[in-house]
C-alpha cells in the first residue's frame, strides 16, 4: 500500500514540476526522509561428517537440505541527509550522504525428523536484525522544468546481527553461533525531486537497492548427551546474504 501511494504521489509531482521553468539546483542542501524498507535474507547452515563425530551420514545430508531458510523483514525507515550539487545547463551532478534508522529483523525455525532414529528430530533457528543504514552516493540527473530526475549509486554500510542455534531430541545436542558485524555493500537507485512555491525547499521521491553480500562464520562447539560431550570434529558452517529495497520521500532545504 505504501509503495503504491509513494508512486502515485511521485507521478503527480513530476507532472506539475515539469510544466515549470528550469530551476537552479547547484549548492548545498540538507533535509530528512521517511519511507519503507523491504529486507530479504537467505540463511544457510550445514555441517560435515566425521567418523569420530556425532552425526551419521544421513543426518549431515538432512541438515544441509533443510538448513536453507528465507528471512524477510519489512519495516519503516527514516533519517537525515545532506549533499551538494553542481549544474551545467540541464545536467546536475553531485553527491549525497544519509543516515537512516532501518530496523529490519526476522527469525525462522525448522524442525526435521531424523531418518536414522525414529521419534527424534533436530531443530534449527536462524535470525538476523539491523538497526541503521549509512550511504554515500554520487548523483547525476537531468532537469525538466522545476523537476530533477536522477540516478545514484555508491557505498552502503550497516551492522548485521546474525544468530543461529541447532538442537535435537536424540541426545540433547546443542550448537550455537552468532556474529555482530559491520557490513559494507553497494547502493544504487533512481529518484526525482522538485522545487515548489516555497523558497529554498524541495521535495523528493527515491528508490534504492542495497546489497551487503554475505556474512559467514564457523563453529565447532557441538555438544550432546548428559553430561555434555564435545564433538569438535563436526564443524558447522553458517552464512546469510542480505539485500533490501528502500522506498522513501523527503524534504530538503537548499542554500
Amino acid at each position: 500500500m505504501l509503495k503504491r501511494c509513494l508512486f502515485g504521489f511521485s507521478m503527480i509531482l513530476i507532472f506539475v514540476a515539469a510544466a515549470s521553468a528550469q530551476t537552479v539546483w547547484k549548492g548545498l542542501y540538507a533535509g530528512g526522509n521517511f519511507g519503507a524498507v523491504l529486507g530479504r535474507s537467505t540463511a544457510n547452515t550445514s555441517s560435515v561428517y566425521s567418523s569420530t563425530g556425532y552425526f551419521v551420514h544421513s543426518s549431515v545430508a538432512e541438515l544441509e537440505t533443510n538448513g536453507r531458510q528465507q528471512l524477510s523483514a519489512d519495516a519503516f525507515t527514516g533519517g537525515l541527509e545532506g549533499g551538494i550539487n553542481a549544474q551545467s545547463g540541464s545536467i546536475v551532478y553531485g553527491g549525497e550522504v544519509d543516515y537512516e534508522s532501518i530496523r529490519m529483523s526476522d527469525s525462522e525455525r525448522t524442525t526435521v525428523p531424523y531418518s536414522c532414529c525414529t521419534g527424534t528430530s533436530f531443530t534449527l533457528d536462524q535470525s538476523f536484525k539491523t538497526t541503521w543504514l549509512l550511504t554515500a552516493r554520487p548523483r547525476i540527473g537531468h532537469t525538466m522544468g522545476s523537476a530533477l530526475i536522477y540516478a545514484t549509486g555508491g557505498l552502503g554500510v550497516t551492522k548485521v546481527d546474525y544468530q543461529v542455534q541447532f538442537t535435537d531430541t536424540f541426545a540433547a545436542a546443542n550448537e550455537s553461533a552468532s556474529v555482530n558485524k559491520t557490513k559494507y555493500g553497494f547502493v544504487a537507485g533512481l529518484g526525482f525531486a522538485f522545487k515548489g512555491p516555497i523558497e529554498h525547499l524541495s521535495m523528493k521521491g527515491e528508490y534504492l537497492y542495497a546489497d551487503f553480500g554475505r556474512v559467514d562464520m564457523t563453529s565447532s562447539n557441538l555438544t550432546a548427551f548428559t553430561p555434555p560431550t564435545a564433538f569438535t570434529s563436526n564443524v558447522f558452517t553458517h552464512s546469510m546474504a542480505l539485500h533490501a529495497h528502500v522506498i522513501r520521500a523527503g524534504v530538503d532545504y537548499h542554500w
